[in-house]
Parts: C-alpha cells; structure tokens; sequence
C-alpha cells in the first residue's frame, strides 16, 4: 500500500479509538433510535391488534427492504465520494455529489410509489403471504410505498451526512422521529385525541408522518447551525438546489461504488424474501415469529453495521487527505470494537431473550419457538459485523467489486439454499441455522482477499 502524503507527527493526532468513538457514538444511537422506531410500532400492534396484524406488517418488510437496497448502494458510493471530497477539502464537489444522488433517488423513489402501490396485491400474493393476514398486509404495504420518495429522500440524506462527519444531525432527526411514530401509531390504533381509529395501517401512517417530520426538522438545522465554524456543506441552500441534476460523471462514479453495494444489498433483500417464503410455509404463527426475530436482530446488527460504515468514513477520508498509513489500524480498531460491543449486546441478548421477546409476543405457543429461533443465530452477527468492517473499508477505496461478490455468494449462493435444506429436516429452526454457516464463509472470504490482495495494492483518490 503507497502513500501520496508523507506520515503525519505521531504524537498529534488523538488515539484513534477515541475518533472511532466520535462518530461511532451518534451513529451507533441513530441506528438504535432507527430500530426502536420500528420496534415500538410492532409491540403496539402485537400487543394491541393481536398476532395476526403482526404478521401482516412483517410479511412485507422485505419487500421495502428490496425497494430500500438501491439507496443504500446510493448512499454508500456518494458517502465514499463525499468523504475522499471533504478529506480533501472540496465543499463544492461535496455538493455537487449530494446534488446527483438525491436527483437520482427522488426520481426512483416516484418510480416505486407509482409501481408500488399499482402492484401491492401482487407482490405480497407472489411472497405467498398467508391468507387470513393478506387484506391487512395489502393496505398496510399500499401506504408504506406511495410514501417511499420521502423516507428514501430522508434515508439518504442521513448516509450523506456521515460522509462529512456530521453524524450528530442523523440522530438528532431520529431522536425526533422516533418520538413522533411513539406517540402517534398507538394514538392511531385506538384513536386517541379525536384521530381515526385505523388499526393496522395506524404503524404505516405513525411511519410516514415520523419521517416526514424529521426531514423537515432536518432541512432546518442544516440551514440554520454552523458546521466546524462554516455553512454546512449538506444545508439545503441555494448551491445545493444549484446542484440538484444529475451530473454524469458523477454519477458513474457514485454508481462505480454504488451498484455493486447496491446489488449485495438487493441479494440480501432476495434472500430475506426467500426466507419469508419459507417461513410463511410454516403459518401465521410463524410468520409473527419470524417479524419479533427480526427486530430483535436489528438491535444487535445495526451497531455492527454502524461500526462497518464509520471504518468506510474514517478510511475514505483518509483517503482523501493522503493518510493512508492509518488504514490498518482503522481495520484493527474496527474489528475489536465489533468484538467488544456487538459481544456485548449478543450475551445481553442471551441473558434477557425471554423478556425481549414477551414485548412483541402474547401467545406462549408463539413465544417459545420465537426465543428458540433467537437462540439459533444471535451469536453469529458478530461474524457479520467482523466482515462488514472488511469490505466497508475496502470499499471506501472503490473495491467494491470482490468484497460484494464475495458476501452475495455467502447469502446467494450458501445462505438461502442451506436455509431450504435445513428447513426440511428440522422445521423452522433449520431456517435459521443457515445464517451462522453463511456469515462465517464471508469473513473468511473477506479476510483473505484482504490480506492477500487488496493490502498489496496502490490505493488513489476517487475525486
């Protein structure tokens, strides 16, 4: 690996635990927030509508999940792009990245409203959706895609933001999201205050107005607060809607980064669907399963995933400013905090499985083989978070392409067709059984293409 900058003093720069932590801290409580979102929503409508409407809202989380994948893949190449820009110390080609994406997503988002809500019927029909749960999933799934060019609008706004450091406006959108959906999905259910009384569709309204709220709340602080002493660089401001076309170079350079994170992102969507498929076999009592599971994963995930993405900022912006001696210790400070803090909510996780999941669950039946499923695959998401930190700082230097080949073969090609054996010699649980063989055939794959290949190489600027 080459440098384009001599080494900086050794003694001046803060022990990089203590960066790590600094953007690792807002980020790691805006993902939480993100999941306590959606958590509250499903606790009041398991607990309050019952099994079935649980159900109903599960079976189409991986569909949106599918439509979410292109901007997540979006938001990872403009997030690189804008990181290396702002090392660098570029504002204006930070903008005029920003500018791009959001032009390319607000088209997409339109696309999928439109598409979305014409076909809801269908596609939930093609995931096999249980039949006594499809009419609710239908209308819940209906409302949840006409709103989609706003939550994706919002969703990338915040993958950007964290390009230039600033993880501390995500959270604070999320804080305030996440308050509003708490407030409003139980007042919707039973029709508190004079509101309608909605019943399952209540946690796709309680969703939508949350986002809605938050991105305008958002809009505001970038326009009005400081941002290191200077404007924002993301504030919606009139260089920014100046920007607001697609520019075509930047955007093969986005999409250079962006697809092949996009299309990982779209086989994991794929994969869950399939998943689903396979739980739905099983009935409405495992489907609601399958829904706690779930968001009890997303608890320890995304502090895995929010370690991943701040080793991409980190190494991307060193990048940018020509520091490349400090990308392996950015891999190593990475892969002990995944260690440390997903560990640490896995045995949690553990010690307090039957509690967490009474929150979603009412039904003992139901219960019981919810924590069997959660005891089958907790553990392996440390795994999971090991080989994110791999890729997502091999990405951050634009290789992107071996490190998502690799983690589409372990969910494609591992994941999904063990999942299918396993299942039909041990039932449910052998669904979930697949998940630790897959996320251990990444990490090795990670690690020796890493190790083998892509330390080796010259790393260069992208922009």
């Amino acid at each position: 690996m080459t440098s384009s900058r001599p080494s900086p003093g050794k003694g001046a720069a803060p022990p990089l635990w203590r960066t790590y932590l600094g953007f690792l801290g807002p980020m790691l409580l805006a993902n939480l927030l993100q999941s306590l979102s959606g958590t509250v929503g499903a606790i009041f409508i398991g607990q309050m509508l019952g099994v079935k409407a649980l159900a109903a809202v599960a079976s189409f989380f991986p569909v949106l999940f599918f439509f979410i994948a292109f901007v997540i893949g979006l938001g990872a190449g403009a997030s690189v792009l804008i990181g290396q820009a702002w090392g660098a110390r570029k504002p204006e080609r930070v903008k005029a990245v920003a500018g791009t994406a959001l032009s390319v997503v607000i088209v997409f988002g339109l696309v999928i409203a439109v598409f979305g809500g014409t076909f809801t019927e269908w596609m939930l029909g093609m995931l096999g959706t249980p039949p006594d749960i499809l009419d609710d999933a239908v209308r819940y799934a209906r409302i949840m895609l006409m709103a989609t060019p706003g939550l994706l609008v919002f969703l990338l706004s915040t993958s950007m933001l964290r390009g230039v450091g600033d993880t501390v406006s995500p959270m604070l959108a999320l804080c305030l999201s996440t308050l509003v959906n708490i407030i409003l999905t139980p007042a919707l259910i039973q029709g508190w205050a004079g509101l309608p009384r909605l019943g399952v569709t209540a946690g796709a309204w309680g969703t939508i107005a949350s986002y809605a709220v938050a991105l305008l709340w958002l809009g505001w602080r970038l326009r009005n607060r400081a941002f290191r002493g200077g404007p924002h660089p993301m504030a919606p401001d009139a260089a920014l809607r100046a920007h607001l076309r697609i520019e075509r170079g930047i955007l093969q350079q986005v999409l250079r980064i962006g697809v092949p994170t996009g299309v990982q992102m779209i086989a994991i969507s794929l994969s869950e669907i399939a998943v689903q498929w396979l739980v739905n076999r099983f009935g409405s009592q495992a489907t609601a399963a399958y829904g706690a599971v779930a968001q009890i994963i997303n608890y320890v995930q995304f502090p895995a995933i929010s370690i991943a993405i701040t080793a991409s900022i980190l190494a991307a912006q060193s990048i940018g400013a020509g520091h490349l001696e400090r990308l392996p210790r950015i891999v190593r400070t990475g892969l002990w905090m995944n260690l440390a803090l997903t560990g640490s909510l896995v045995l949690l996780g553990y010690l307090l499985s039957r509690p967490i999941v009474a929150l979603f669950i009412a039904d003992p039946a139901v219960l019981e083989v919810t924590q069997t499923l959660l005891h089958s695959m907790l553990w392996s998401l440390v795994i999971f978070g090991m080989s994110g930190v791999l890729s997502g700082v091999m990405r951050a230097s634009g290789s992107v392409l071996v490190p998502t080949a690799i983690t589409i073969t372990g969910i494609l090609v591992i994941q999904v067709p063990l999942a299918w054996m396993l299942s039909a010699h041990y039932g449910l649980n052998g669904i979930w059984y697949a998940y630790p063989a897959a996320f251990a055939c990444m990490l090795a794959g990670q690690t020796l293409f890493y190790h083998r290949y892509w330390r080796k190489q010259p790393i260069r600027r992208l922009i």
